[in-house]
């Protein structure tokens, strides 16, 4: 439903069975699914492949749809876009399932293409000033365009929206990136016609988190704890920004705290599970960031926090730092 392992375990261990895993492999076969079945939309939404199958099918797939309304209105830009001939430019990961789902929905609406991060946007760019041929996008950028895309027709008029759980700052970069590539090709008195401005499809969830990390950052703190799903886009994103400044440990949940010396956590950069002992400094008070991704429930977190609070006999109860928050 979400990259979340606990609450993917927790539906598993009430009944719920998924059609696919996160990385698309088909767990069910779409024959083994009926009108009778209640098929629930996770919140990153799907392409209109799967959802017309499921229609074809006579499954109600909008009476179920969870996906998330800021993924919805993405789709919706990207419609907009489409009908007014911008190509649509999606930063996003090409293999995420949010990504697949808004390609899906933009490529019904215009000419798409997938950008992963600055660099593949300026290799784009570089199509669009002439830099590179024609005969080289369609290598280059095998999978990531719509079918027909014309590299001549297609690169005049651009949008850009994104994957929410990217990092914010980084779609915006890259949508100033091709804004400056289109005003320096075509001039400022013509940049309306080249470039539209999307910034708020912005998910205030996930954009909320980073910033909120980005202050954590200012912090003067000895180590950071993010709590989230290993393969959560907007966790590892989180994890990334702290890596920047503190010692830094992933993990999806209080077990993998295994005592005040031990931890078990996730290596996002070498995509490994590591185990680290004495990761908590020996200094009195000791001061640890907490964070978690946007998918991450609370009740997690809280789990988290107050394990740890158990290895500090001098620690405050939680409910007398809550009172210093409460409004008279």
């Amino acid at each position: 439903m979400i990259h979340n392992q606990e609450v993917n375990n927790d539906l598993l261990g009430r009944g719920i069975k998924f059609i696919m895993d996160t990385d698309g492999t088909q767990l069910i076969p779409w024959d083994e699914i009926h009108a009778v079945d209640v098929v629930i939309i996770p919140a990153f939404g799907t392409t209109l492949e799967i959802e017309n199958l499921l229609l074809d099918k006579g499954v109600d797939v909008h009476k179920y749809n969870t996906t998330c309304p800021f993924v919805e209105k993405v789709w919706n830009r990207s419609e907009k876009l489409g009908k007014e001939a911008y190509t649509i430019v999606i930063h996003g990961k090409p293999k995420h399932e949010e990504t697949r789902a808004t390609f899906s929905h933009s490529a019904s609406n215009g000419a798409s293409i997938v950008v992963r991060d600055m660099e593949d946007a300026q290799h784009l760019a570089m199509y669009i000033t002439g830099e590179k041929s024609k005969e080289e996008f369609y290598t280059e950028f095998a999978g990531k365009f719509s079918e027909g895309f014309n590299v001549e027709k297609d690169l005049q008029r651009v949008g850009v929206v994104n994957q929410t759980t990217m990092l914010a700052t980084e779609t915006q970069a890259i949508a100033d990136y091709f804004r400056q590539v289109m005003l320096d090709k075509y001039g400022s008195e013509n940049l309306k016609q080249h470039f539209a401005d999307t910034r708020d499809t912005l998910c205030y969830a996930t954009n909320d988190n980073q910033e909120a990390t980005y202050k954590l950052l200012e912090t003067d703190a000895d180590i950071a704890i993010v709590v989230g799903g290993y393969n959560s886009s907007n966790t590892s994103h989180i994890v990334e920004l702290c890596e920047r400044k503190f010692p830094t440990y992933f993990i999806n949940s209080d077990l993998k705290i295994k005592s005040k010396l031990e931890i078990h956590h996730f290596d996002y950069p070498n995509k490994q599970k590591r185990m680290t002992i004495s990761y908590l400094p020996e200094k009195n008070p000791v001061k640890i960031i907490l964070t978690s991704g946007a998918s991450c429930p609370d009740t997690l977190v809280d789990r988290v926090m107050l394990k740890i609070l158990g290895f500090y006999e001098d620690a405050k109860p939680v409910e007398s730092v809550m009172e210093t928050f409460e409004k008279p």
